[in-house]
């Protein structure tokens, strides 16, 4: 028994004496991060830079440390790795109850907008969540590269096999092809299986959709392609530009606009091939759109992209589907030991709270003058995207930022003072999305609204030398109908969008 006491507290002496080390050592990375400075200074003189990993220090990746190598990103080969493949195996059961809990069954397809942050910061926790959802899993080599796929058998994943639609981005399908080869890989495995269809959802769905395009003389490849982007060597999804410009009318001019942007099919042996068909035909069995967010560093509101992929995508399932029963979520693995999905109407008030109804926030940004006014607008116009593809931000959001920004005399003064196009942008969209009725603005907010923009107006019109082109608060929209290379542009997807389209 005292043997057995003794052994214990070896064992505790040693795990405490580790510990110890790794925090010595951690101590002394960071200490070491002065050569920050003289990387960059060698740099500049075209000398020579050590080398050294990069990644996210929240996925307690120490080996970074110190700074001022010269960082690579990473081993493509090796993603998924081991541990975030438990990452992935975990939030895709965790998406699967979120979709049970709300609707009482299954989702049968899962849509994606996978982004390279997945590859770079999370080492393909993402990937690892769409490879769990078919059932399938990597298998490793000795040296930590992936060889392979396994298919999980049925009776060991103990659910039907989820299908998936999956948006990469542009540095997606430039750097980490791999990606695109094993999804692929995957889907391939999976729809030739001798399974049911109720236990089977990507066999389900290919073989319905090869009936349909094979009369449209397209081939089995189309039916199984998951994986789609932007033409090669474009980036974005559109939707953005329609947004910022005003240039749509409807859901449907937003969602075909999406659609254009990213019907280009990417498997092993198609690498952007166009189908609008296929593509409309993958998007039309979603259940759920969701992203990962693995950080804090940044947010809905940072980029524009948010709103426009996936936002994008929502309003597109939307659209097409007619169905009220989508979801659209993020998957929370910024803290990988406490991972959630929240809906995205809940993630948008968050970051509202946080940033821009938050007094610190904001007062820290007025300390950057101009830059700080430009982020208060940025912020706005983007969750004023979130609203034009979401329709999930609620009255009070805008009401409030309608009070914060625009009606409170103090931030007035203050954009005239430093920013006064960026107080212009806020009003005007404020304008717009209650003519849209995105927003329920009671009368008196909206006259005073407008009274303040005429005053805006004013103060731009005496800066500005020749005919203002400031639209000024009768804002004009536009669509693809009333712009005649747009429409010909759109004429092959609005031609699949009707044909498939819920009536």
């Amino acid at each position: 028994m005292q043997r057995t006491i003794e052994i214990r507290e070896t064992k505790k002496v040693q795990i405490l004496m580790e510990a110890f080390k790794r925090a010595l050592d951690i101590a002394e990375r960071y200490k070491a991060c002065v050569r920050e400075y003289e990387g960059f200074l060698a740099g500049l003189d075209g000398g020579y830079i050590e080398p050294g990993p990069a990644g996210s220090l929240t996925r307690g990746k120490i080996e970074i440390l110190p700074t001022g190598r010269n960082f690579f990103g990473v081993d493509p080969t090796t993603l998924p790795t081991p541990a975030a493949w438990r990452v992935g195996v975990e939030t895709a059961e965790k998406l699967i109850q979120y979709y049970l809990k709300e609707h009482g069954r299954y989702p049968e397809t899962v849509g994606q907008w996978l982004w390279s942050l997945d590859g770079y910061k999370a080492d393909g926790e993402q990937l690892a969540q769409a490879l769990y959802l078919l059932g399938v899993k990597p298998v490793w080599n000795f040296d930590g590269s992936v060889k392979g796929l396994e298919v999980i058998p049925i009776e060991e994943l103990r659910r039907p096999r989820i299908d998936v639609c999956i948006r990469i981005s542009g540095i997606v399908r430039d750097t980490l092809p791999n990606y695109i080869y094993l999804i692929d890989e995957a889907v391939s495995k999976v729809a030739s299986l001798d399974e049911p269809p109720e236990l089977n959802y990507v066999r389900k769905h290919y073989l319905e959709h090869l009936e349909k395009l094979k009369k449209m003389g397209r081939g089995e490849e189309e039916a199984r392609c998951r994986v789609w982007c932007s033409p090669p060597g474009t980036y974005g999804a559109g939707v953005n530009y329609a947004v910022e410009a005003s240039a749509w009318k409807t859901d449907d001019d937003l969602a075909k606009t999406w659609i254009q942007w990213g019907c280009y099919m990417y498997t092993k042996s198609s690498f952007g091939k166009p189908s609008p068909e296929a593509f409309i035909l993958n998007v039309s069995t979603v259940d759920v759109v969701t992203r990962n967010h693995i950080s804090d560093e940044h947010d809905l509101f940072n980029c524009c992209c948010y709103y426009s992929y996936q936002g994008g995508f929502y309003n597109a399932v939307k659209s097409l589907t007619g169905r009220d029963d989508v979801e659209v979520v993020v998957v929370d693995t910024k803290d990988v030991s406490r991972t959630e999905v929240r809906g995205m109407k809940d993630e948008i008030e968050r970051i509202v709270r946080a940033k821009l109804l938050n007094p610190a926030w904001i007062s820290a940004m007025k300390e950057h003058g101009y830059r700080g006014a430009n982020e208060f607008s940025r912020k706005i116009l983007h969750l004023y995207g979130w609203s034009a593809t979401t329709k999930l931000v609620d009255k009070w959001v805008f009401d409030e930022i309608a009070k914060t920004y625009v009606l409170d005399e103090e931030m007035r003064r203050f954009f005239k003072e430093n920013n006064i196009w960026a107080l212009e942008e806020i009003t005007r969209r404020l304008i717009e999305a209650a003519e849209r009725g995105l927003w329920k603005a009671d009368e008196e907010v909206l006259r005073r609204l407008r009274d303040v923009y005429g005053e805006i107006e004013g103060m731009l019109e005496e800066d500005v030398s020749g005919e203002s082109e400031i639209q000024g608060s009768n804002v004009t929209w536009f669509s693809p109908e009333d712009v005649e290379r747009w429409r010909e542009k759109l004429a092959e997807v609005s031609k699949a969008w009707e044909m498939f389209k819920a009536r």
